[in-house]
């Protein structure tokens, strides 16, 4: 009777992921700031894949926060040979007019949390004959992205952070792999305060949250270092090596510039990716 833990696992590819865990026959431990949408998760796939779901209602950005998961999961940790770090947001904006609480949150939940829950569960998973850590980075990670910026600049610390932590642990039975998605078909660029532009632009190389938890768990069973699925993302995590910084940012900058009428939501957000 196998767990997994996955947090952000409310909506979106997070969702997805621990629906592609429970239809492996994994029992889930999921974890989310949006409890409703956390319950209600948790009874769709308790429901289709007749597995147990235990939930717990967690903002990531507490300063307990990593201490809490821990305490709330430690009754399966002989059974928990898979953590998802997929919980993360951000938002859209001029870093001048975001309030820094706000960006200090989202530092609090794709660095702090990513790295506490890492650390906390990698004892754990050294318990089993394979181990499984995924944290979920983005292709934002692999250039400079304008407008998006604290957002980018967490998820380059993630792809670094996540390398670092796969080669340190090398010639244990942990594998360590890093998930970097694309434009994803899910609520990330609502909440991010994205205009209407570069929503449409978004909806043309949207793939769907199933998709990729798909493509996620296969190259995390078959212990890839990163995983990034479809082939457009491919190439946007390839490409900007091979051109100047400064054209990489005015491209990124055109499509994530904010419309002078629309505002940036701070207030804070469910744990999306």
């Amino acid at each position: 009777m196998s767990y997994a833990l996955v947090t952000g696992a409310a909506k979106g590819i997070g969702k997805a992921i621990a629906a592609a865990l429970a239809e492996k026959n994994y029992h889930l431990l999921l974890v989310d700031l949006d409890g409703a949408a956390l319950e209600n998760t948790a009874t769709e796939i308790a429901g289709l894949y007749h597995v147990n779901v235990h939930t717990l209602n967690q903002d990531l950005s507490a300063k307990d926060a990593i201490d809490e998961v821990f305490r709330w999961s430690s009754h399966f940790h002989n059974r928990l040979p898979v953590v998802v770090n997929n919980a993360g947001y951000g938002l859209n904006g001029e870093f001048e007019k975001i309030p820094l609480a706000s960006q200090f949150n989202i530092i609090d939940v794709n660095i702090r949390a990513q790295v506490g829950l890492s650390h906390a569960f990698i004892p754990v998973l050294r318990q089993f004959k394979k181990g499984y850590l995924l944290n979920v980075v983005s292709t934002t990670a692999y250039q400079t992205v304008p407008y998006l910026n604290i957002y980018a600049s967490t998820k380059a610390f993630a792809l670094s952070f996540t390398r670092g932590l796969r080669y340190e642990l090398r010639n244990s039975n942990v594998s360590v792999s890093a998930l970097s998605p694309g434009s994803t078909d899910t609520d990330f660029v609502n909440r991010a305060g994205m205009n209407a532009r570069t929503r449409r632009i978004a909806d043309r190389f949207n793939m769907t949250p199933e998709s990729v938890a798909r493509i996620a768990l296969k190259g995390l069973f078959s212990g890839k270092a990163e995983i990034i699925p479809g082939f457009t993302n491919k190439l946007n995590a390839w490409l900007p090596k091979f051109f100047p910084k400064a054209f990489v940012e005015k491209i990124a900058g055109d499509i994530y510039e904010p419309a002078v009428q629309e505002s940036v939501v701070t207030s804070k957000a469910p744990a999306l990716q």
